[in-house]
């Protein structure tokens, strides 16, 4: 009986500390009212969809581990545009890019990283490395998901655009395991400068 008892509080003791954690965090974060804040909701949801993630890999093979780089190039804005994506497996290495005729950058910008995870065969550990905060932030710091949540209105109750981009893309990235890094366009990465090129040329397609 005594050992049974013990069986039954280690779950319970140890969902409570999680929460507890969670709670300081959000108190840190959004101070003693953050239950009432929707920022601190969005980030709370996102960092339930990783824990399930991580759960899930527990009892999967090791997933790949694949970087991608991503880059949208529009002239006018709207305008038309192109997108360039390069995927590296080991030495691996493989380059997409596609365009239209009337768009915006951040389309293009979205369209890129659909396009590049959208060819991935199985689930994946995925380097995202993009210039564009409007994709970086929109999914490491939750926004989108939070859009999606509100019925694709921002926290400032002006709809948020692009929905059916962003509501593909968050489809794959629920696939995936993404980590996201932010990277300065047109300076000194080659990657980047790359898919920019990409894009470019793509967009000039269409003049």
């Amino acid at each position: 009986m005594e050992l049974l008892k013990h069986i039954l509080i280690l779950p319970v003791a140890i969902y409570l500390l999680y929460f507890s954690i969670i709670h300081c965090m959000m108190l840190f974060r959004h101070g003693r009212n953050w239950m009432w804040h929707e920022k601190a909701w969005d980030e709370l949801e996102t960092i339930f969809l990783c824990v399930r993630k991580r759960l899930k890999k527990r009892n999967c093979n090791p997933m790949k581990t694949v970087t991608i780089y991503t880059d949208g190039a529009c002239s006018g804005n709207p305008g038309p545009g192109g997108w360039g994506a390069i995927l590296m497996y080991g030495q691996h290495k493989k380059e997409l890019s596609g365009g239209e005729a009337n768009t915006t950058n951040n389309r293009m910008e979205l369209t890129a990283v659909i396009r590049a995870l959208s060819i991935l065969k199985e689930p994946c550990i995925v380097d995202l490395w993009s210039d564009s905060k409007y994709v970086i932030d929109g999914l490491e710091k939750g926004w989108a998901r939070g859009w999606k949540a509100r019925g694709w209105v921002k926290s400032d109750k002006k709809p948020a655009l692009n929905p059916d981009l962003w509501d593909e893309l968050l489809r794959l990235t629920d696939i995936h395991s993404l980590r996201y890094h932010w990277v300065k366009g047109h300076a000194e990465n080659e990657y980047n400068n790359r898919c920019d090129q990409l894009a470019v040329a793509e967009s000039q397609k269409f003049k």
